[in-house]
């Protein structure tokens, strides 16, 4: 089954931009996922191609118009999987809803411009809303470009090896262990012993020690719930 991406926009030229390259270009062209782009322009009415006004109650910065924005959505929702608006006041993208996402026959992705989308059409349409962090962009492509990115590589085949998946950060809750390649001595600085011993016990030890290492002192909400999981897991166990 393959992934079928919808992606309402302003700039429809913006895409597929980097999902067009590496893993996500070459799943692009064997099929494993497809893209469409829509350009809500087209769903304007007047001469103008207007797709905005100024907000009710006034204020800075224009809003996209509901009756715009709705007929792009009925014309392009495939309807057999999520629509997607993405917003900073979204549930923060993570790991766990990128699984969720590449799980669905389609993801249809709308991204707002100016001061965002008419509330009635969010709620008319009953979207869920994602936000990638805790900060502002000019528009929802760069966000609907690094969602697709999260999930497309989550198809089978796209990426070669699903080990590669298993040890990647978050997805054990934990950020991943530091990497080393050749050469084995740089600049003075050498590759731990323990990887270069032959022993996969030792090395899978050392590297979720590494994992958890980092995690604590980098990122403790996310050592915290680590933690709290494994506490759940003991007592499940009879522990």
């Amino acid at each position: 089954m393959s992934l079928r991406a919808v992606v309402l926009t302003l700039f429809p030229e913006m895409f597929p931009g980097p999902l067009g390259h590496s893993l996500a270009g070459k799943g692009l062209e064997s099929g494993t996922w497809s893209l469409e782009t829509v350009d809500i322009r087209g769903f304007a009415t007047d001469k103008h191609r207007t797709v905005d006004d100024t907000p009710f109650g006034g204020g800075a910065g224009m809003v996209m118009r509901p009756d715009v924005v709705d007929a792009a959505i009925e014309a392009s929702w495939p309807k057999d999987g999520p629509l997607v608006y993405l917003t900073p006041r979204g549930k923060v993208l993570d790991q766990a809803m990128a699984w969720d996402l590449s799980r669905q026959p389609s993801l249809t992705l709308l991204c707002g411009r100016y001061e965002g989308v008419d509330q009635r059409v969010l709620d008319e349409r009953e979207m869920l809303e994602i936000s990638v962090g805790d900060f502002v962009l000019s528009g929802g492509e760069a966000a609907a470009q690094l969602v697709l990115d999260a999930v497309v590589r989550l198809l089978p085949g796209v990426v070669g090896k699903t080990e590669s998946l298993e040890d990647e950060s978050f997805e054990r809750g934990l950020l991943e262990y530091p990497q080393y390649t050749r050469p084995a001595d740089w600049r003075g600085r050498t590759v731990p012993e323990v990887l270069t011993s032959g022993h996969h016990g030792n090395v899978a030890a050392w590297r979720l020690a590494q994992a958890e290492d980092i995690t604590r002192t980098r990122r403790p909400d996310l050592w915290d719930r680590y933690l709290a999981g494994r506490g759940d897991l003991n007592r499940g166990c009879g522990q």
